[in-house]
């Protein structure tokens, strides 16, 4: 009789701990070579054969230390790890994979869901004939809700009243940026002097980097045309090593890229910065401006990054163009709004696509919110009035002022086309369906924050609008091409004006929703939401999906909530990172875990990272 003792570790290890630790001890009389690994692994059997082995093993969201003769890893992630990839790497291609009983390709990440505690995840490699296999475990513990907790405070370097620290926020990997919009000093360029204020409202980013958990700030970020009200940091987008900075109140009447930035003649046109990093160091690497530059187009309101792909919202542009490619140096339908969508080769970018609405009007604003996804582009025109609901309806009347509408757009071979006309399911005037996309993969998350239902939870009645203001999320999913309406999402304690679904992020089976003004008094994770002594002091909702299925699972506050600050808007989310900002914050403390008690510095801002 064959034994396949790399089964046997894993059977005994999960009946009991006890049992592990006695067959720890006797490996050496069971098999050749046992030795530890990271989180206490285990060695592998008497050799299998060459072939059915992994020279790779990697699962997201954790690091391992991998040996192709260690069998068993233990490996914890955090809470909104809902699922990590695990990709291994056969010795000899030619072997075959299973995770969990499904076939997997060497080299191809397979998603692997994750429940609250532990899960075991085997990863079987069996020789090309068939004659030899091997079972590496990855014994994952998945944080539980109670756990997950706030990381880091945030604050800026050169804090101030009123600069409005935390306005825009975009994180990937252990970067964050963090833009002040209302940040007043007159630098110019990466790494400037911070400490003038003789530019009102010009604007700053400020990039923080996280090493061993720990949060320290990398760069302080001015335009290279800093000027008075050019609200530069107003939006953010970050990918890798290149981020994207918008200044909707830009003024120079520039066009394309590496324009003309230093005349003023078209005010609150807006731009565009790109920077990227090397080494640890930020350059601007170009600047951006419409194609069709007016003044009050807001060219930068809003930012997507994907890769080499950027998208710019301007939600002030006033051409009745519709589609992609039209005519844009009309100026019939004001405020219609407009995206433009650039892309860079080998460090140089250039102008793809200028995109309207199939059905513009005149204060749509078309733009206002943005959010890219490979070929996928998704583009909320939140002012948008048809009575139309779900997803294909009729586009041509103007009955529901205000209600709202997302244009989803995709690619092929370079060429983007409208592949979708998306409302909601209760679609009513003055929703703002809209004022907050993202999008991942085949989800659409689209929120509503005057939506007026009372529902609570997922699902509920969406019919009654009689808790004005309280807002709404709606979830679509695309299946060949098509998309529909998964759930309608609502706070658990919805309240009259509290604006539920003004930010909205998505990661995988991860959902974050703000509302800036919810009031309870809470602190931290999982709080009396019931109260509301604390006016606009805003929260966070944390929702996971399940084989379809949305649920709450977290209910997110400040760790010094206080009235006014609207903790929740705006939000990003990475991985097992959340960032929250809190935009009308009054601390005075700087830099990273400062006292966060004071109220000397009103409305400052602050930001607040939780995993």
């Amino acid at each position: 009789m064959t034994i396949d003792l790399s089964s046997c570790f894993v059977s005994l290890r999960r009946f009991s701990q006890t049992a592990w630790m006695c067959l720890v001890a006797l490996a050496p009389l069971l098999a050749t070579g046992c030795s530890g690994s990271q989180g206490g692994g285990a060695a592998a059997p008497p050799d299998l054969g060459s072939e059915a082995r992994l020279s790779s093993l990697t699962i997201s969201g954790a690091t391992i230390t991998f040996s192709p003769d260690v069998i068993v890893y233990d490996v914890a992630v955090k809470f909104l790890t809902q699922a990590s990839s695990i990709t291994p790497i056969a010795v000899n291609a030619a072997a075959s994979i299973e995770v969990n009983g499904s076939p997997a390709a060497s080299g191809t990440p397979t998603l692997v869901p994750l429940q609250e505690g532990g899960n075991t995840v085997l990863v079987t490699v069996t020789s090309e004939d068939g004659s030899a296999a091997r079972v590496y475990t990855l014994l994952v513990d998945r944080e539980f809700a109670a756990d997950f907790a706030q990381d880091a405070y945030v604050k800026a370097s050169n804090t101030e009243a009123e600069d409005e620290f935390g306005v825009s926020l975009a994180v990937d990997g252990d970067t964050l940026a963090v833009g002040a919009s209302r940040e007043d000093s007159d630098a110019t360029g990466v790494g400037g002097d911070e400490g003038s204020g003789s530019a009102n409202l010009s604007g700053a980013v400020y990039v923080f980097t996280r090493s061993a958990g720990v949060w320290s700030q990398q760069a302080y970020i001015k335009a290279s045309n800093t000027d008075a009200i050019d609200r530069f940091g107003m939006s953010l987008a970050l990918d890798g090593d290149t981020l994207a900075v918008g200044a909707s109140g830009e003024d120079s009447s520039a066009t394309g890229v590496a324009g003309n930035e230093s005349d003023n003649s078209a005010s609150g046109s807006g731009a565009v910065y790109v920077f990227t990093r090397s080494a640890g160091a930020w350059t601007q690497q170009a600047y951006l401006k419409a194609s069709n530059t007016e003044a009050d187009d807001l060219f930068g309101e809003a930012l997507a990054l994907d890769g080499d792909t950027l998208a710019v919202g301007a939600s002030g542009e006033s051409s009745s163009a519709t589609g992609v490619g039209g005519d844009e140096d009309d100026n019939s339908a004001n405020g219609s709004g407009a995206v433009y969508v650039f892309t860079r080769t080998a460090g140089i970018w250039t102008s793809q696509a200028y995109v309207k609405a199939s059905n513009p009007s005149s204060s749509d604003r078309f733009g206002l919110s943005v959010a890219l996804d490979g070929d996928t582009l998704a583009v909320a025109a939140v002012e948008e009035g048809s009575d139309a609901t779900g997803v294909g309806g009729d586009q041509n009347n103007d009955l529901s002022p205000n209600s709202g509408a997302v244009y989803v757009f995709a690619r092929n071979a370079g060429d983007w086309t409208q592949q979708a006309y998306v409302k909601a399911s209760n679609s009513q005037s003055d929703d703002l369906f809209g004022r907050a996309v993202a999008i991942d993969g085949d989800t659409l998350v689209v929120g509503a924050n005057r939506e007026g239902s009372s529902a609570t939870g997922v699902d509920g009645d969406e019919s009654d609008n009689s808790a004005s203001g309280s807002g709404a999320v709606y979830v679509f999913t695309r299946v060949a091409g098509a998309w529909s309406q998964q759930a309608y999402v609502k706070a658990s304690n919805s309240q009259v004006g509290d604006e539920f679904g003004g930010a909205v992020a998505v990661d995988g089976d991860t959902l974050v929703v703000g509302a800036r003004f919810e009031a309870s008094s809470a602190t931290g994770v999982g709080g009396d939401e019931s109260d509301n002594s604390e006016t606009e002091s805003g929260a966070v909702y944390v929702f996971t999906r399940s084989a379809g299925v949305w649920s709450q699972q977290a209910y997110v506050k400040a760790s010094n909530t206080g009235s006014f600050d609207q903790f929740g808007v705006p939000l990003a989310l990475d991985g097992d990172t959340l960032v929250v900002g809190a935009v009308t914050e009054s601390s005075s403390a700087t830099g990273v875990n400062g006292d966060e008690s004071d109220n000397s510095a009103l409305e400052s801002g602050a930001v607040y990272v939780l995993r």
